[in-house]
């Protein structure tokens, strides 16, 4: 099976669509703090990012960790403790549930 890459775009967390913005509160319910990684850059330069893939990109949405903290401190979507309210989180479900990279099998699950 021949296995197409796709493009990979690096991209500031404010010049990411709001479809985008919406999307990635929904994969990281929990903030983004967690899950930033480090790569180097084409220029050589040690990057602090969130990945995000599509179906079409894999995003990299440049940001340090204090630019995550502040994100979701200043987002009303998010409580006091940095996880997405549960109103928000339906409201975003229902919003994208034709999305199929936003949800893997194992979230169709959570019954318990």
């Amino acid at each position: 099976m021949t296995q197409i890459s796709k493009p990979k775009v690096i991209q500031n967390y404010e010049k990411l669509t709001l479809e985008i913005q919406e999307q990635l509160k929904l994969y990281y319910p929990d903030g983004y703090i967690d899950n930033l990684i480090e790569f180097t850059n084409s220029k050589g330069e040690l990057v602090s990012a969130l990945p995000f893939e599509t179906d079409e990109k894999i995003y990299m949405v440049r940001m340090s960790i204090r630019k995550a903290l502040e994100l979701i401190e200043e987002d009303s979507d998010y409580d006091e403790d940095g996880v997405l309210l549960s109103n928000r989180r339906e409201k975003y479900e229902d919003k994208y549930a034709d999305v199929d990279y936003l949800f893997s099998e194992d979230d169709e699950d959570d019954d318990d």
